[in-house]
């Protein structure tokens, strides 16, 4: 599999254009609505990588959220959340890659963006949400805990690989299969909340 053609630029954006979007649910997730439900500082610089259509940015800027910023490669999913949001500043609204921002956040919110990555970038991408996070920052999201595929994302993992990434970096708060995974997800997944050390 060549890696740089399949998962480039140009092929998430087909992706978008084409409607090939299995992965996109239509509305933010139960786990991470949930999760967002209990925020109270609505004040926190909070990060999306690889949102796609970013129905939980979406969810969190009509509930207060106002420093939220989404990266994504895809042009199209970022048009069509500013589509579907008009106020949402599009300085927030980054095309780009998440492995090359600057800047800093209280909280980077994981759905399906590892799963999407080559995973010989795993590693660089704990090291990155690390760098990205201001002091006691959180990663918060989800992982799949099941194998999935080899040759074409999502790629599969499980809870061992993850602490073996994360540990270094992170207080692996909690890292627990998910018990409000969507009906098609459910006990496939792993919730996560990992501090930052």
């Amino acid at each position: 599999m060549s890696e740089s053609i399949r998962l480039s630029e140009a092929f998430w954006d087909n992706r978008y254009q084409n409607n090939e979007t299995g992965w996109d649910i239509g509305t933010i997730s139960t786990p991470l609505k949930t999760y967002i439900d209990q925020l109270t500082d609505t004040d926190l610089k909070i990060l999306i990588p690889g949102a796609g259509n970013a129905y939980e940015a979406e969810y969190l800027w009509h509930n207060g959220f106002k420093n939220v910023t989404v990266v994504d490669w895809s042009k199209t999913a970022l048009s069509n959340i500013k589509n579907r949001v008009p106020d949402f500043p599009k300085s927030q609204l980054i095309h780009g890659d998440f492995f090359e921002l600057q800047s800093a956040f209280d909280l980077i919110l994981e759905q399906t963006f590892f799963c999407a990555i080559n995973p010989n970038l795993r590693q660089q991408y704990a090291n990155k949400v690390h760098q990205l996070l201001e002091d006691n920052g959180k990663l918060v999201g989800l992982l799949f805990n099941d194998k999935l595929n080899n040759e074409h994302p999502p790629f599969g993992g499980s809870k061992p690989e993850y602490v073996n990434y994360f540990k270094p970096l992170f207080e692996l708060e909690i890292i627990e299969p998910c018990y409000n995974s969507i009906a098609s997800r459910d006990g496939r997944e792993l919730f996560i909340k990992f501090n930052k050390t």
